[in-house]
């Protein structure tokens, strides 16, 4: 009798079981999605791949997890500008649902290869004046994105050094032609250095000696100060130009905060790694139906004032007291 229960037992279980498994393989597995990531710099940067980790983890705080639910194909250009069309390409090619590209030119580049897969630009400086968006409230086409710049940052920039150094009159600007993003910012600094009474002297660079040249030049040019405007291949080449603005006994003024804690003397912008971490809610909304057309382009609203206190005592500059007490953050 006990043999006969156990054998029916047996029985009813593996019919459980079956029915289980059955169940199981009925149920449709999650959906994968594919999503791009296109950065100017190097994952053996620290600066870069915390950027994309705040990223991933703005991913992670929406329920996407990678190798269950999210693929993330990513691309480096290594500090070269020129490699962006080969990796535009290759991105497409593997199909992503969406794309996040880092900068101007990259998203210039995604653009030119793809008028269909939607693009979520995390840090462009001026998109309208990139020709990127035709508006910030109606993006169209394929891309939208979160600003990395509001419109009077630069003139700001250009007053907080007025502001450090009052006798200052003859200032030179760091620029690359080679991002969409550069030209309006040129721009919008003439139309403050004007303001300021101030004699601007605009130099390229696009590649790391011709910085070391573009130095040298202000030496002879007599500038007092030097401003650089944000740049993703300035960014990847923030300690050489620290250094060489400090050699050559130049304040300096940046766009992009890990400059000061590179030894420049100070920097006023946003907070990159939020903007890089708030790109996935876009990347979110796409996946969930909504068209980049629709999704308005996000300004920045918070800004922050880092001052390197060490580099300013190694140029003899004494920060006025006003200006210390606006600092969001010091380094000493």
């Amino acid at each position: 009798m006990k043999l006969t229960v156990s054998r029916v037992t047996a029985a009813a279980v593996l019919l459980v079981l079956g029915a289980s498994l059955a169940t199981a393989a009925a149920q449709p597995r999650e959906k994968v999605v594919r999503v791009g990531y296109l950065s100017p710099g190097s994952p053996s940067d620290p600066v870069r791949l915390r950027r994309f980790e705040a990223f991933r983890l703005g991913l992670r705080q929406l329920g996407y997890v990678e190798g269950q639910n999210i693929e993330i194909e990513s691309r480096w250009a290594e500090g070269n500008y020129d490699r962006y069309p080969a990796l535009a390409a290759d991105l497409v090619r593997v199909k992503p649902n969406v794309i996040v590209t880092v900068g101007g030119a990259a998203t210039q580049a995604v653009q030119q290869v793809t008028r269909t897969i939607p693009i979520v630009m995390s840090t462009v400086l001026d998109p309208v004046g990139s020709r990127l968006v035709t508006s910030l409230a109606r993006p169209e086409g394929n891309i939208t994105e979160l600003s990395l710049m509001a419109p009077d940052i630069v003139g700001k920039q250009l007053q907080l050094l007025k502001e450090m150094i009052p006798s200052v009159s003859r200032v030179a600007v760091l620029w690359n032609p080679a991002n969409p993003g550069s030209a309006p910012q040129l721009q919008e600094a003439e139309v403050a250095g004007r303001v300021l009474k101030m004699q601007l002297q605009a130099l390229e660079a696009r590649t790391p000696q011709e910085i070391d040249r573009t130095f040298a030049a202000m030496t002879r040019e007599r500038v007092g100060a030097v401003m650089i405007l944000a740049d993703a291949i300035f960014t990847n080449q923030r300690r050489q130009i620290a250094e060489l603005a400090t050699r050559q006994r130049l304040p300096s003024v940046y766009g992009v905060r890990e400059y000061a804690e590179a030894g420049g003397l100070m920097d006023y912008s946003v907070d990159s790694f939020d903007l890089e971490r708030r790109a996935a809610i876009y990347v979110d909304k796409i996946l969930k139906g909504a068209r980049p057309a629709d999704l308005p382009v996000e300004q920045p609203t918070k800004f922050e004032l880092v001052i390197n206190l060490k580099t300013a005592k190694a140029l003899g500059l004494k920060i006025p007291p006003s200006l210390l007490q606006r600092a969001d953050r010091t380094i000493e």
